[in-house]
């Protein structure tokens, strides 16, 4: 008789490897279009969901850790004492997966002074008495001294993607004798492993000296601590010394690492049956936290588990399986499937019929004939209402460093009717690269070819390092889904799982490409089957994205106008680069250490002892302990108290020292994220910086940069302006810096209609001093009193209250609400616009730009849901009872018609100097919110300074002008 099987899943484990899997990613964390993190979510239930289905376990438990120190913590304070303090968007998104846990009915278990590792030790060693066969899921290897093959114990090690992908690739199965060809000792002596070399990731000391080949050497010939200890004196040499010196350390870290197996529990084995979920309240958390992906998967398991489960008609199709074998699969493995492709309309939620696609054949192009009839074919399909779509394979992401390996393209729905043209395998019948190209610049490089791309900057970029300048893209698939649901994401995976869901687009992992090599190692079939697929995908998507955005005609007048001629601009912004000055950064670097040293020592005297400034357990002693700094301003955390930098503001002003860790740690950062990480990054054919324009990352409709970061360079300090001193033009030519004047304001005076914003605008009187001169009631006003006219105007656009404005203006909280009632007579306009906006947000569910860029927010009080599709004027917010959360997100709302027309006006400048800069030499480089980067010959400057300001002001007209201040300058801070 087959024992049951008790699934143990270490939580805490898994919900960490899920968050980090995400957050330390380049795509980031993820989230809902109304801004709840999901990143945890996602990745557990990635994880668990799979692991059920593989396992089908009979009883299931989950551990998580709590709050309150463990004995081990009273046991030694320095226990975990490195960990980082948990981050705030985890806090929730643990929240939000417990009450997913919940609606599961999947058990989860605590146990108060213990870890989850005690809680499965427990767990594992009563279900193991009882007869069950037990499974660990960890990303752990503390567990391994679990494994037990005469216990039938054993662990399911998740590798880091797992929480992505539920490829057998990413899960192991340790038994005894994989833990002992993974760490060189058997699991009984994996607790004796870490006592010897210490574990750094718990802050376990081990003995000193005695590190992770001398402690299993010591194993293979003693079977455990107690043995190594009895025959000492047969270990010889320093080994014996350092043994002896560190002999209670040894022992106590034992104590620390050894995992109980009789934690207190209140739990009997038979409450954790797998007994069905309760779909009526999954539904609603998968759907809030945008998660419907999981329905189908959890579907599956609820039949398993004979419960009541969905409907067909809630969850999205299964895949049709043909030939499926009976044949026993390996861990996670599913078989492989005949894909059927579908066509669907969104925008009908009802069942519907569905044009079916079946698996594609592509044309593999090995032969001038077969290239020349291809061409042929290609120059037959001028109709841009079905472009071709086309795609690159190449060995890097890097355009400059990438080799073109294959060319694919699609030009219809039939299964033949793709291409794959392989140029630059390894191994293979393949056409010469220059023969290819040559041949297909004609379509290439010609505008009577309506084409379609998923991401066309970067095939735009790849084609260009070949000689081949695109032309005639008509479609952009991913900047198509921008558009119109900026809240999601866009790779074309997720595209056609939303809109295809029979289309599978393998993923680039998933190719199986070994260490060290590229996709130009792979066969040709099997690239040409992937990128073919990719264009076939991109082909079927353009008509469906079209008809999307045909029901909102401004957003598809956005894509035409802005979004896809802004590609082209971003692409040749991102091939030039800009010069940095590294000579220069180097000796900025020298000067910063030194800086540095200097502020330390002065922290060390306001304290009047030595500790390390970047650690947050030391620093937290010394202020709150030592010096006896307020308390409530602070939180304890698992390893003391919170110095974050809110909690270090709240200190400000509390006792000198506080000035000094705050600068320290800013000055810290520019030398390692700026000084030393820039010259790094110079581009060694180009000596060049070459950054990233990101398109489709905010839901604000800004562009972002990545890969470095140029536009995140603080310039409020001495030093880090003088990093922007680094960065340089061409020599004997010009940086220049155009950067829009209060731009927001004046986008807020535009929609609001305020008559003093409109006056003091249209007659160029300074706004910041019309305001102060209103709050103050004098007309001479001294330039702090215009400071504070500038705080509270630009405050007001990001909601700002009373208290936050009498924060930052240095005043008792009832003199800041005394300051903002006053600025709310008087600019009442003001306020009712921002109060309109908020109304819409709840009404439509979504805001607006100049240009009907919209912003999506999704309230979570279900009293607020009920006013959706009402008319907005008839609401009234006092009214209302708004909780936290919400008023949050109608804060947003109410700025992001501003803060998305500024970016709409700024993109459209661009397209339009990109065209004047044609005629000459000059180089648009840079955009970093409301400023624009140049750098332009000497001799050209007369003629496009007054070009630039008149452009970028007049690039779209408001009921305000708008105005451009212009500067140039040898580098970046003297042109800013």
């Amino acid at each position: 008789m087959v024992a049951s099987c008790f699934l143990l899943i270490d939580g805490h484990s898994l919900a960490f490897r899920a968050y980090y899997a995400f957050t330390m990613s380049k795509s980031g964390a993820l989230r809902t279009k109304t801004g709840i993190p999901t990143s945890v979510c996602f990745g557990f239930l990635t994880s668990l969901l799979q692991v059920i289905q593989a396992q089908k376990p009979d009883y299931l438990a989950i551990a998580f850790d709590r709050t309150e120190p463990t004995f081990r913590h009273k046991a030694d304070e320095k226990y975990k004492s490195d960990r980082k303090e948990t981050p705030e968007d985890f806090i929730p998104d643990l929240a939000n997966l417990q009450d997913l846990l919940s609606a599961l009915n999947l058990q989860t278990v605590t146990a108060i002074g213990y870890e989850a590792d005690d809680v499965i030790g427990t767990l594992a060693t009563q279900a193991s008495v009882a007869g069950y066969e037990v499974k660990i899921v960890s990303g752990d290897r503390d567990l391994f001294q679990l494994v037990s093959k005469l216990k039938k114990i054993s662990v399911i090690y998740l590798e880091r993607n797992a929480v992505k992908s539920a490829s057998a690739a990413n899960y192991t199965e340790f038994q005894e004798e994989e833990v002992i060809a993974k760490l060189g000792v058997k699991p009984s002596q994996v607790v004796d492993y870490k006592a010897l070399c210490g574990d750094k990731s718990d802050c376990i000391a081990g003995v000193l000296g005695i590190g992770e080949k001398t402690a299993v050497k010591l194993l293979q010939e003693h079977p455990s601590l107690e043995k190594i200890y009895e025959n000492i004196e047969q270990i010889k040499g320093t080994v014996q010394k350092k043994l002896m010196a560190g002999k209670t350390s040894a022992f106590h870290s034992r104590y620390l690492a050894e995992i109980i197996t009789d934690a207190p529990l209140e739990l009997k084995l038979e409450d954790c049956k797998l007994q069905g979920f309760e779909i009526d309240q999954i539904k609603p958390l998968l759907e809030k936290l945008e998660l419907n992906k999981f329905l189908q998967q959890i579907n599956k398991i609820q039949h398993q588990l004979g419960g009541e489960h969905i409907s067909a008609s809630e969850v999205v199709p299964e895949l049709k399986i043909e030939n499926a074998t009976s044949q026993q699969l390996s861990l996670f493995d599913t078989p492989k499937t005949e894909t059927l492709l579908t066509s669907v309309n969104i925008n009908d939620e009802s069942s519907q019929k569905r044009e079916t696609f079946p698996q594609i054949t592509p044309q593999i192009i090995t032969t001038l004939e077969q290239l020349t009839e291809l061409i042929q074919t290609l120059k037959s399909h001028p109709n841009s209402q079905y472009p071709v779509a086309w795609d690159t394979e190449t060995t890097a992401l890097n355009p400059r460093d990438a080799e073109l390996v294959g060319i694919g393209c699609c030009w219809g729905s039939q299964p033949n009717e793709v291409a794959y043209i392989p140029i630059g395998h390894i191994e293979g019948n393949q056409l010469d690269k220059k023969t290819v190209l040559t041949a297909l610049s004609a379509i290439l490089e010609s505008e009577n070819y309506p084409k379609a791309f998923q991401n066309t900057k970067f095939d735009r970029l790849i084609f260009k390092h070949q000689g081949i300048n695109l032309k005639g893209v008509v479609f952009d698939t991913m900047l198509a889904s921008y558009v119109f649901h900026p809240e999601y994401r866009h790779n074309l995976g997720e595209l056609c799982q939303r809109y295809l869901p029979e289309i599978t687009a393998q993923s680039y992992k998933e190719l199986g490409i070994a260490k060290g090599k590229t996709i130009a190692d792979l066969s040709i079939d099997i690239v040409a089957n992937y990128c073919g697929m990719d264009a076939y995908a991109t082909f079927n998507l353009v008509p469906i994205l079209s008809q999307e955005l045909k029901t909102a005609p401004q957003l598809y007048q956005l894509l035409l106008e802005v979004e896809q001629p802004l590609e082209p601009v971003l692409s040749e912004m991102e091939n030039t680069g800009i010069k940095i000055n590294t000579k220069y950064l180097k000796e900025l670097s020298q000067q910063l250490a030194k800086e540095l040293h200097k502020i330390e020592a002065q922290a060390y005297q306001e304290a009047e002892e030595t500790f390390n400034l970047s650690s947050p357990k030391q620093l937290g002693v010394i202020l709150f302990e030592k010096l006896g700094l307020d308390k409530q301003k602070t939180r304890k955390t698992k390893t003391g108290y919170s110095t974050n930098h809110a909690t270090l503001e709240k200190l400000r002003g509390d006792h000198p020292i506080i000035d000094s860790i705050l600068e320290y740690r800013t000055l810290s950062k520019l030398k390692s994220t700026y000084v030393d990480a820039l010259p790094a990054l110079v581009h060694p054919q180009t000596q060049r910086v070459h950054t990233t324009f990101n398109q489709t990352v905010t839901t604000t409709g800004r562009l972002s940069s990545s890969d470095p970061n140029l536009q995140n360079i603080p310039i409020r300090t001495e030093f880090s302006r003088q990093i922007r001193q680094a960065f340089i033009p061409e020599d004997n030519w010009l940086l220049v810096s155009a950067d829009y004047s209060q731009i927001e304001l004046r986008i807020l005076a535009h929609f609001s209609q305020e008559p003093v914003l409109l006056e003091a605008y249209n007659q160029n009187q300074d706004v910041h001093r019309v305001t102060a001169q209103l709050l103050f009631d004098k007309e001479d006003i001294t330039p702090l009193e215009r400071n504070l006219g500038k705080t509270i105007n630009f405050g007001v656009i990001y909601g700002m209250g009373a208290q936050r404005f009498a924060r930052e203006a240095g005043m008792s909280s009832q003199e800041g609400k005394r300051f903002i009632d006053k600025y709310r007579r008087r600019y009442a306009q003001v306020f009712n616009y921002l109060e309109n906006t908020k109304k819409e947000a709840i009404a439509q569910g979504f805001v607006t730009t100049i240009l009907g860029r919209r912003r999506y927010f999704e309230l979570g009080d279900e009293k607020l849901k009920q006013f959706k599709g009402q008319d907005s004027a008839t609401l009234n917010l006092d009214d209302l009872e708004i909780n936290y959360m919400d008023a949050q997100l109608l804060r947003a709302a109410a700025n992001a018609p501003i803060q998305g027309s500024s970016a709409d006006i700024i993109k459209i400048a661009m397209i339009k100097l990109a065209q004047i800069l044609k005629d000459y030499q000059a180089r648009l480089l840079l955009q970093v919110h409301d400023e624009l980067v140049f750098e332009i010959p000497t001799e050209e400057w007369t003629v496009l300074e007054a070009k630039i300001k008149t452009t970028m002001e007049e690039a779209v007209k408001l009921t305000v002008p708008l105005k451009v201040e212009i500067h140039t300058g040898s580098n970046w801070m003297e042109a800013k």
